[in-house]
């Protein structure tokens, strides 16, 4: 049932206001002069239809829609001004001022019914709308198999996060953990399975992720992880946990149960560089150590130092 603010001095003229949006299924409710009305509308879970009388004590109905006009909200608020003035210049004044539609008093019901049915239609065409922006944005943003970000929403996070822990004057860290041998799983048991074994690892990570570090798909089975504000020792820490739950555990697709691991490339952003491409690649150079010491492992690389971590 839509709720719909009546803002009218007039007893009467509430009187018939709220009858006949009663009969039609609305909710009326009703306030008495301009301020109220303001107020009401400014809320945060504001009814999105309002009927305003013209004239009325405190703000007067043109002054309240251009105060709500100002404010920048999420919903939108459909406002049908009613008035005795009919004058093509009062209705222009009206409109101009931000409300979306007129009503003469005195007024037929059947026109302030099909007027109210437009306004509906407008919200319902805007809500639909919103939601399909939403969803494209998210579907813009997120890999569509795993559900977390995708590589290009996961690159962008971590030129923000950087610039945001180098004002802030914290560390930032970042991995690359890739599933060992996964194109034997998907050679053994078909790429369907591999494709849940993407999602099973995705909600692994993520699940004993802290809930200020961020996970993409960087490619393929390759993951990119971002551990801020976190020092390189408890960075190895937060690595080793990730690695720990993947291996721990079989990942049961269907009738198969897949022994998992993966491999971990640690790097970390330097307070005194911005240069997110080298601690990439200093990431992706320990992921290749972990391989080739033999997988199921953690590895470290630092940009611009020549020394190596590793368990």
């Amino acid at each position: 049932m839509s709720i719909v603010l009546i803002a009218d001095d007039d007893p009467i003229a509430c009187k018939l206001f709220g009858g006949l949006l009663t009969k039609w299924g609305y909710q009326p409710y009703l306030v008495h002069n301009g301020d109220d009305a303001k107020r009401e509308l400014l809320k945060q879970d504001a009814p999105q239809l309002a009927i305003l009388d013209w004239v009325m004590p405190g703000l007067d109905g043109i002054q309240v829609v251009k105060e709500l006009r100002a404010v920048q909200r999420e919903s939108y608020t459909y406002v049908l001004l009613v008035t005795s003035k009919g004058r093509p210049e009062d209705i222009l004044e009206g409109l101009d001022a931000g409300a979306d539609d007129y009503l003469k008093k005195p007024f037929d019901a059947r026109e302030l019914r099909a007027r109210l049915r437009v306004g509906g239609r407008i919200l319902d065409l805007e809500r639909r709308l919103v939601s399909a922006l939403d969803t494209a944005e998210y579907r813009a943003n997120h890999d569509f198999l795993s559900g977390i970000h995708n590589r290009a929403a996961i690159i962008q996070l971590l030129e923000r996060e950087t610039s945001r822990c180098q004002r802030e004057g914290q560390s930032m860290s970042l991995a690359i953990a890739d599933i060992d041998h996964f194109k034997a799983i998907n050679d053994t048991y078909g790429h369907l399975v591999g494709d849940q074994v993407i999602k099973l690892f995705a909600l692994r990570m993520g699940a004993v992720l802290r809930p200020y570090d961020s996970i993409g798909r960087f490619g393929g089975e390759e993951f990119l992880i971002l551990i801020p504000n976190c020092p390189m020792n408890e960075v190895m820490t937060v690595a080793e946990r990730l690695r720990v739950s993947v291996a721990i555990d079989k990942f049961l697709v269907g009738q198969f149960s897949i022994p998992v691991t993966v491999s971990i490339g640690v790097s970390t952003i330097r307070e005194a560089d911005r240069d997110v491409n080298l601690a990439l690649q200093a990431a992706d150079s320990a992921l290749y150590d972990a391989k080739n010491r033999g997988r199921n492992r953690v590895e470290c690389h630092i940009p611009y130092a020549s020394s190596t971590l590793g368990d």
